[in-house]
């Protein structure tokens, strides 16, 4: 019986398909130090990609700065914005006093859903 199975592939594991006929686009090494524990790391880009001046450092996770020669470029964080919480957005909607209107009339809502309305 084991002389007549089928014999296949599993799938997914290997592909049917050659090289032939594959030409592989321009690539270009770019090096990047950290700004904290100076660790080089190198990265492969294709040359007509435009490399990002910052990375994450692989080793520490702070700010790498790309290698140009032997010095790293400068990198202007003037423009970068400060997040904005949910409560700082919802103080450009509302003033604080229209919130505690709000917040009285569904605490209201709420407790006469539950018969525990306030006597006052």
């Amino acid at each position: 019986m084991a002389d007549r199975s089928l014999r296949g592939m599993r799938l997914g594991a290997q592909s049917l398909q050659s090289e032939e006929g594959v030409v592989f686009s321009e690539r270009v090494q770019r090096t990047y130090q950290c700004t904290e524990c100076k660790k080089e790391t190198s990265l492969t880009f294709a040359a007509d990609a435009e490399a990002p001046d910052t990375w994450e450092c692989k080793a520490c996770g702070a700010e790498a700065l790309l290698l140009v020669g032997t010095e790293t470029v400068t990198v202007d964080h003037s423009d970068a914005k400060t997040p904005r919480s949910h409560w700082d957005m919802l103080l450009e909607r509302r003033s604080r006093e229209e919130l505690e209107v709000l917040l009285q009339e569904r605490l209201e809502y709420l407790r006469s859903r539950r018969g525990e309305q306030k006597s006052a």
